[in-house]
């Protein structure tokens, strides 16, 4: 479709032009069609990832914690004494993501880097008496509203069913 220059220069009002994509969309209300995009095995889980981690968010709201920072807080308070290069490494957090988000939980009292004494160049992770108290929190809200929201969605033997389909993509993929 081509657009004259008379057509462009239009006496319009500056929100006129707002007012007719306005009155574009009324006019095509129903959803956008997705074709074989919705058949595509990466387009629906990732469609499902941010649905999950939408409500992961909600349910975090009041402890300001992000999926990466819940997987991080568990996992060093699974592995006392592990360097910040394994625990990056097992969650495939870039180096530069992974020290900020250390920055970040640092500077709220969660976690403490501490220089190896078996490597000067790493340091272990710590959680703080703080980082213990708000994870012990997490995994409450994690479980009585996010995770039994999944349950209750999928019933356990989908969840369980679920959980080794996408184990298996993500071990052997």
């Amino acid at each position: 479709m081509t657009v004259s220059k008379t057509a462009e220069k239009s006496s319009e009002k500056p929100g006129d032009a707002a007012k007719g994509r306005k009155d574009a969309a009324e006019a095509h209300p129903e959803a956008l069609q997705l074709g074989e995009l919705s058949e595509q095995l990466g387009y629906v889980l990732k469609r499902a990832q941010l649905k999950v981690f939408e409500n992961f968010l909600r349910c975090m709201a009041s402890l300001q914690l992000t999926p990466a920072q819940f997987s991080v807080l568990l996992l060093v308070e699974k592995n006392p004494g592990r360097n910040q290069t394994e625990i990056a490494s097992t969650l495939g957090i870039l180096r530069p993501n992974f020290v900020a988000m250390l920055d970040n939980l640092e500077s709220r009292d969660l976690c403490a880097r501490i220089r190896s004494t078996n490597d000067r160049r790493s340091h272990i992770l710590v959680l703080t008496d703080k980082g213990k108290a708000v994870l012990t929190r997490a995994k409450k809200l994690v479980a009585t509203k996010h995770e039994s929201r999944l349950n209750q969605l999928l019933g356990q033997a989908n969840r369980e069913a679920l959980i080794g389909m996408l184990s298996k993509i993500a071990n052997e993929f």
